[in-house]
């Protein structure tokens, strides 16, 4: 086996597969097993609580095979995960997985 096939079949058996790092979730309308990076989520809640002015951005980065998305998304098309509505602002196809950065904005009042 070849390095790069090596690579494809890692992305299911090992970084997506369930029993390590994915998680089921509906993107784009299709249940598929991503991994969602929410490391901004804490940042956001530190910012929650420093007393900011109530209005964040919020960010998130999903790794999803590109087998199972499909066609690499473009900047600034919209993407729900999960119900929740995004912008995509970056997207990068990283060999049989892409990572797509998402970004909405909130407040403490609800997503706008």
């Amino acid at each position: 086996m070849t390095f790069k096939e090596q690579l494809a079949a890692d992305v299911g058996a090992v970084f997506l597969n369930p029993a390590e790092f994915g998680e089921i979730h509906n993107v784009g309308g299709k249940e598929m097993t991503v991994v969602i990076d929410d490391s901004e989520m804490q940042e956001r809640k530190e910012r929650m609580q420093s007393g900011g002015d109530g209005v964040y951005k919020r960010r998130t980065v999903v790794y999803v095979s590109a087998l199972d998305f499909g066609p690499l998304p473009a900047i600034g098309d919209i993407l729900t995960v999960d119900g929740d509505t995004y912008m995509v602002t970056d997207c990068v196809d990283e060999g049989d997985i892409y990572s797509i950065h998402l970004e909405d904005y909130e407040s403490d009042r609800g997503q706008f």
